[in-house]
């Protein structure tokens, strides 16, 4: 299985604390969140991995290589130069060359999480899987689940009707690659640069194919768009991911 961090975006909502930094570059006691993202996919036995880079992309490129020159894992850079002007669906669709004939997981760059929480969706049973936290958070995207199904997934979903909270990791197996790159195609094609890739995923389970779901299981994660955010990763996630060393 390879794995691919989207990493491009200009994360001007954080900015105000942040600088003009990388989001992924956040500092999280011991590491950054990008470290920790690292740490949990070798833990996970993903080696294979990607980065798209765009906004301070010379930020990322220069941490990676002071801190993994010696490192078991193989990681390259994707470079998204419309990373100002596109969503993710563009990095990822950027990437899905690389990941051609390959199960992978795809990594939302902003998301810390504990490492215990990749290795039940290592082994998805489902052709696409969402990692899910039963519990609400705000401002983050949601679905709903019938059965062993996510069969919505969107912001706008409501506290009555929510089934979990995605936490910005999605595993696809390789068997549904050329059905999902074709619907990446068209999305791209007919100018939607500028939405989620999970309008993709949306899409194909709309069409029947199943898209499953693992749990958290309580374990802690945070993604981090803002300076609310922030403090609420500082106060509640790090320092249960303090015991953490890399």
């Amino acid at each position: 299985m390879k794995a691919v961090i989207l990493a491009a975006g200009q994360g001007t909502r954080i900015r105000s604390i942040h600088g003009e930094r990388p989001k992924c570059l956040i500092e999280v006691d011991s590491g950054t969140i990008l470290d920790y993202q690292l740490e949990a996919l070798s833990m996970a036995g993903i080696n294979d991995v990607a980065i798209v880079v765009g906004y301070e992309k010379e930020q990322i490129i220069t941490h990676v290589r002071n801190h993994y020159s010696r490192s078991h894992q193989r990681i390259q850079f994707i470079e998204n130069p419309a990373y100002a002007l596109t969503n993710n669906i563009y990095s990822l669709w950027l990437a899905l060359e690389w990941l051609r004939g390959h199960s992978f997981m795809v990594l939302n760059a902003d998301v810390i999480f504990d490492p215990e929480i990749l290795q039940a969706a290592t082994r998805p049973s489902a052709p696409i899987s969402m990692i899910v936290d039963p519990c609400w958070r705000d401002e983050t995207m949601k679905v709903i689940i019938a059965g062993d199904r996510v069969v919505q997934m969107s912001k706008k979903i409501t506290r009555d009707e929510f089934s979990g909270t995605y936490i910005g990791i999605t595993v696809f197996n390789q068997a549904i690659f050329d059905k999902f790159a074709l619907k990446m195609k068209h999305l791209i094609g007919s100018g939607q640069v500028n939405v989620f890739f999970n309008v993709a995923v949306q899409q194909l389970a709309d069409e029947g194919i199943r898209v499953g779901f693992s749990s958290t299981n309580d374990l802690p994660w945070a993604e981090i768009d803002d300076p609310q955010d922030l403090s609420f990763a500082q106060q509640s996630i790090f320092p249960q991911l303090a015991a953490r060393v890399f």
